[in-house]
Formats: C-alpha cells, structure tokens, sequence
C-alpha cells in the first residue's frame, strides 16, 4: 500500500485528488495539509511514502517544503503538482528535490501512475515542463555532438554510452523507451542508469536529469 499526502491550500481540490486516488487498490491518503508548514507536521507525524505538494501556497511554499521534507524524510518522496507550467517552478522544485512535477490538468490516470513511479523511486517529469526547460537552456547548449575534453567535470567520468542514455533520461523517457531508441535490453538500460547515478554522485533519477540541464547535456541526444 502507498501512503499519499495531500498539501494544497484549495480544500476542494484536495477532496477531488482524495476521490481519485482512494479509488485504487493501492493507494491510501493517510492525511492533507494546506500550507508547508503543516506539511511538515505531517510528514514527520504519518511518515507518508508520497507527498502531493502544491507550488503556491501561503506561509511555506511547496518548493521550501520540498527541500525540507527531502532533507529530514530521505525516505518520503514529493510529486510536485500544480497549475503554473512556468519554467522557474519546475525547475526550483526538481533542485529542491521533487522526485516528480506534473502539471494539475494530468489525467487522472496520469497522477496514479506518477504516484506509483516517484514511490517505487523513479521520477517523473511532464513531457511539457522537459520540452519548456529545454527551450529554456537551448542557448546554453553546444551544437553538434560533444567532445570528450569539453564534456562538463561532473560528466568525464561517464562512458559515450552512458552520456547518450542520461540525454535520453533528461527528455524525460522511460527505461523502456530508452531501450527501444537505442536498441538494447531494459535491464541494460537499467544498469547503465544506475551507473550514472554512482558515478555522478547523485541521488535519484530526477536529480540527474537537473544535471543533464546544469552540464549542457540535454538536447544533445535530440
């Protein structure tokens, strides 16, 4: 069973997310909160396997709520949801440490199935929020294929091959999409993410896929 939190300042659409998700067999919402701050009370009193964090909110906001959850409950995760697509926020909410960011007009179908991956420690970001922070960076990012002496420090240590599955990582494919594009096994493409994660020193999923946009990598496989 996923234990879910649900923080957001609208009662009503935290009563709509409830009906959706208390429709699954395996999902259970243990409680709500509608500010960061009492968010945090609740994540240190339910222990919840998920938060469902809105942005925008009075008091501590979602993003400072994030960064303060994922600090104290390494094992809790946050989907960031909410109605702002802006770049800024889905950016400063995956470096606080959302394992996920959807946008609140995702099918309802889509929200249970981001539950699902953020609690089983993948990350889940919309293919909207990837398409907007690669314009974003686009100016940023080199043309033609990289160099292995330009590559950023934080990426030298990485083989050509994983290179090419963290670009695909950061436009937001699965595992199973990743093997498809470049021909290979699932349980390789695995291997090779779990590679890049030691190697590059960094927590999870999402956390590379910031780092794909930091180095310049990500456009570069598209």
């Amino acid at each position: 069973m996923i234990r879910v939190l649900l923080v957001d300042d609208q009662a009503l659409l935290r009563m709509g997310f409830r009906l959706v998700l208390e429709a699954e067999d395996d999902l259970q919402v243990v409680g709500e909160a509608g500010d960061g701050r009492a968010a945090l009370d609740q994540v240190a009193a339910l222990a919840p396997d998920v938060v469902l964090m809105d942005v925008r909110m009075p008091g501590t906001n979602g993003i400072e709520a994030t960064q303060r959850v994922v600090d104290a409950h390494p094992g809790t995760r946050v989907l960031i949801l909410t109605t702002f697509d802006l770049d800024e926020y889905a950016f400063a909410a995956l470096r606080a440490g959302a394992s996920g960011f959807l946008l609140k007009d995702a099918h309802p179908s889509d929200l249970v199935a981001a539950i699902r991956s953020v609690a089983s420690g993948d990350a889940v970001v919309s293919p909207r929020v990837t398409r907007r922070m690669l314009e974003m960076f686009s100016d940023r990012l080199p043309a033609g294929a990289p160099e292995p002496d330009g590559l950023d420090p934080r990426l030298r240590a990485l083989t050509p091959r994983e290179l090419e599955v963290l670009g695909h990582v950061a436009e937001g494919l699965s595992n199973a999409e990743i093997a498809q594009r470049l021909f290979l096994s699932e349980a390789t493409v695995k291997t090779h993410v779990g590679a890049i994660l030691a190697k590059c020193a960094v927590r999870d999923r999402v956390q590379a896929v910031v780092l794909a946009y930091e180095t310049g990598l990500a456009g570069r496989t598209r």
